[in-house]
């Protein structure tokens, strides 16, 4: 059995007081874990403070001890996957995917270079632009993906040269504090530490006076409080916030060609997902047809606890968040909408659970529209006009993700440019790339995270200026 422990200056340690953590699919307690202390904050902090130095040095060891950290990530993914379906409720095969892929973030980043350039060299002048890691680094995930968004924090930071304080999700930090374990067996001690708390923790990393960046991805609400923290000590900061995805379905595309793939780019890890798609605009002419395929698809799904190899779809993870979706679905159909899939009760145990449910007739002005759901809930409206949809897709505050579905691809990506958004998809979704620049705009977040962008996130950039006359 795990037994939950911080990792600070590479020791596992306890601490006086402890959380619980629960398994959404039971209802009961999968854990206890660590409570940080002030005291045992301000010794992660340190720890890492100290190894950052050291750990700038050498560039070619960090490139070697990353790939040796997508190695043993993918040694240990069974028991990382398990750990993870147990305390966030998703299918064992969606964690054992989670896990594997921030394996491959880590080997994206052991193998990218820091950049540099030479701006000038001639007889009087040479210039060169370098990049310096930043320092201490305040990572802070969220309860969705803990281990793969953990990833995107860590591979380029500590490939920058930066040290790593992580602060995961009360809702899920066992599979965090595992990770981190994992990873410290070969790390330098202090490079990467991990703290556990509850939501007060928080408050106290991102104002707290060592970390020169906080990393957070979470909620617009809560990021908006981080940037306003870390504005006091001038931290820099990368916000990956909250998403309201839209997708255009053109008028050339078979409705059964395309119904799986939008419906699981819908409903990925149970819809709590940035990047899902939230909203679903179809021709007029073809509604029917598509709400007929998606409800058809919805109804067949297996629910049941994650842990279980033919489970499709595991429960919601959190009280909190179960109660949101219903009452989202509550405020639609009080506005006129009506729910297409089976709205039985689930029978299958005493967690978080919540059928799969598409929804026609919903008005713009409807919650589950106009703000991020972040459940298993999809909306089918129908539009007339690619002008008109364009502006209701464009509509909201959010601005994380979108995408355009057509059999003409350069139509589809003209359309698909017109989405204010930080990655526009043709013919796919929530479909994230190590290589890529992955962004938000309005309130969707601040700065960049993925590829050689990312990397870049985490450094200084340093000029060095010789006179030669």
């Amino acid at each position: 059995m795990f037994n939950p422990s911080m990792v600070i200056h590479g020791r596992q340690v306890s601490s006086p007081d402890t959380f619980e953590v629960i398994n959404p699919a039971t209802g009961q307690v999968c854990g206890q874990v660590p409570d940080c202390t002030d005291s045992q904050l301000d010794e992660a902090m340190s720890s890492a403070l100290q190894a950052q130095r050291e750990w700038a040095v050498d560039a070619d060891r960090r490139r070697s001890l990353l790939a040796d950290c997508a190695r043993l990530l993918t040694e240990n993914l069974e028991d990382i996957a398990r750990l993870l379906t147990t305390e966030q409720g998703k299918p064992i095969n969606e964690s054992r995917r989670e896990v594997g892929a921030a394996a491959a973030w880590f080997g994206y980043y052991a193998a990218l270079d820091l950049p540099s350039e030479v701006v000038q060299d001639d007889s009087d002048t040479y210039i060169e632009v370098t990049h310096e890691p930043l320092g201490v680094v305040a990572a802070i995930t969220p309860w969705n993906y803990p281990i793969l968004l953990a990833s995107w924090k860590l591979a380029p930071a500590l490939r920058a040269g930066n040290t790593v304080v992580l602060k995961p999700s009360p809702f899920t930090p066992m599979s965090s504090l595992l990770l981190v374990r994992t990873l410290a067996e070969i790390l330098p001690p202090g490079v990467l530490n991990v703290i556990t708390g509850r939501d007060e923790l928080g408050p106290k990393v991102t104002s707290h006076p060592v970390p020169r960046k906080v990393s957070f991805t979470g909620s617009t609400q809560t990021g908006k409080r981080v940037a306003a923290s870390a504005a006091a000590t001038l931290k820099r900061v990368t916000l990956e916030l909250g998403g309201n995805d839209a997708a255009i379905v053109l008028d050339d595309v078979d409705p059964a060609a395309i119904a799986e793939k939008l419906f699981w780019s819908a409903f990925i890890n149970n819809g709590q997902t940035c990047i899902a798609i939230k909203r679903l605009y179809v021709p007029a002419s073809r509604h029917e047809d598509y709400v007929s395929a998606l409800a058809a698809i919805a109804d067949s799904a297996a629910l049941g606890d994650g842990a279980l190899e033919t489970t499709q779809f595991g429960p919601i993870n959190n009280t909190t968040q179960h109660r949101r979706v219903v009452s989202l679905i509550d405020d639609a159909v009080s506005r006129g909408a009506k729910i297409v899939t089976n709205t039985d009760p689930v029978d299958v145990g005493a967690g978080f659970f919540h059928r799969p449910t598409i929804l026609t007739s919903v008005s713009d002005e409807a919650l589950v529209v106009a703000e991020e759901q972040f459940g298993p809930v999809l909306p089918v409206l129908p539009y007339e006009t690619v002008d008109e949809v364009l502006v209701r897709a464009n509509s909201t505050t959010a601005g994380l993700g979108g995408s355009v579905w057509g059999t003409d691809e350069q139509r589809a990506s003209q359309i698909a440019d017109q989405l204010v958004c930080g990655t526009a998809w043709v013919n796919t979704h929530a479909a994230p790339s190590p290589r890529a620049a992955f962004s938000g705009v309005k309130d969707s977040g601040l700065g960049v995270e993925n590829g050689r962008w990312g990397l870049e996130a985490f450094t200084q950039p340093r000029t060095r200026y010789v006179a030669r006359a």
